[in-house]
């Protein structure tokens, strides 16, 4: 398929490919959380909708789609099944990085005759790559490499020793799945249908063509979102992810109050319970409020990339944290409505435990962590030499 340039246009595209997917997504969620890895009908959705394309460059066929437009897709698809937002986010991230660093001979490898592939990829830079002729031999082991169970490439990160006058540096290597083990570690109770598990190599060649810096944020192919830099590339997924979930855990507890009642015997609705009322108005403006102010931060830094340059640590340190405090309030009011609902929310069954697991697992990845909002402070405060990813 082909995108329109207009940003715009493209977002209507983009939204209304989540929408052609929602029945096959939402009928296939209870299988992907048995499996732990997300049902072959909903890769299949997804990638025949264009969604895995969500970041790839326009060149090469991709949307190339804005941070605040990534957001938007990203939202809509957690909202009907948390686990397909978050292998979207991932495998969208896992072939748009590749797309714009890779030198054109890998491209024409990864992206033979057009055909856009599924890939995964890992935050965690936990290889070691040893160079040698032609490339680097390469060992190590990275969790949490979500959707790797329907990926065909990994993108994985690395670091390559300080040999003589060098420093040590980082590097990004793009291998085949198939060259890689996998591990059979999912066991978890939130974002089961993601497909988290760790992959690993020993002593595997991945040629020169096949890297780059990761510290480099000038594209080969694309434009200003490759600029966007660590973590900006990728922090914009977390809020999007979590307000959806949330949003649709508050959704589904004001469409049953009106039918709701407790209490021995049950007598008023919770929908004439005057604290629910005004519980759900807060909860409401918390979320509109968490995603307007997350809008805001993405697309000023957008702006930024837009003008040429990587955004600086202080911007980078605050993308990360206003994603932290977005998943925040996302966890609280989707305890909120679980907490509403009663007794009839335990069951797993139920659409409101589901979507609390999900969302305090996705609170738990290092990227919204504390960690994020000190370094906000200290920025704040005007502390020198703050680090984004500390």
């Amino acid at each position: 398929m082909k995108f329109p340039a207009d940003r715009a246009k493209k977002r209507k595209v983009l939204l209304d490919a989540v929408a052609s997917v929602r029945d096959a997504v939402a009928a296939s969620a209870d299988e992907s959380e048995r499996n732990g890895t997300l049902a072959p009908a909903a890769v299949d959705a997804i990638r025949g909708a264009g969604l895995f394309m969500l970041k790839l460059p326009m060149p090469l066929g991709g949307a190339e789609a804005d941070p605040v437009t990534q957001m938007e897709v990203i939202e809509d698809l957690a909202y009907i099944d948390a686990a397909a937002g978050w292998c979207l986010m991932i495998g969208a991230t896992a072939i748009g990085r590749p797309g714009a660093f890779l030198c054109d001979d890998a491209i024409g490898e990864m992206f033979a005759n057009g055909r856009i592939p599924t890939a995964a990829t890992a935050t965690a830079i936990s290889g070691n790559a040893i160079p040698t002729q032609g490339g680097y031999v390469l060992t190590g082991r990275w969790p949490f490499a979500s959707g790797v169970r329907h990926a065909e490439w990994m993108v994985a990160g690395a670091k390559v020793p300080a040999r003589g006058n060098t420093e040590e540096t980082s590097l990004t290597l793009v291998y085949p799945v198939t060259k890689g083990t996998i591990h059979d570690n999912w066991h978890v109770m939130g974002l089961e249908g993601s497909g988290s598990n760790d992959i690993s190599v020993q002593d595997l060649f991945v040629p020169a063509e096949f890297t780059w810096e990761t510290a480099l944020w000038e594209p080969r192919r694309g434009a200003a979102i490759y600029r966007m830099g660590r973590p900006g590339f990728v922090a914009n997924e977390h809020p999007a992810i979590a307000l959806g979930i949330a949003r649709r855990a508050l959704d589904e507890i004001i469409a049953s109050a009106p039918n709701k009642k407790r209490g021995n015997p049950p007598t008023s609705s919770l929908a004439d319970r005057e604290a629910f009322r005004g519980d759900i108005a807060r909860c409401d403006f918390r979320l509109r409020a968490a995603r307007a102010l997350s809008y805001e931060v993405f697309e000023r830094a957008y702006e930024i990339t837009c003008s040429g340059q990587v955004p600086d640590d202080a911007v980078q340190t605050e993308m990360r944290a206003v994603a932290a405090h977005a998943t925040s309030e996302a966890v609280d009011v989707a305890t909120i409505a679980f907490r509403y609902t009663g007794g009839s929310a335990i069951h797993r069954s139920h659409i409101l435990q589901r979507c609390l697991r999900n969302v305090n697992a996705a609170a738990q990845h290092f990227m919204v962590s504390d960690s994020s909002l000190e370094s906000y402070g200290a920025t704040l405060l005007g502390v020198d030499e703050v680090k984004p990813m500390a």
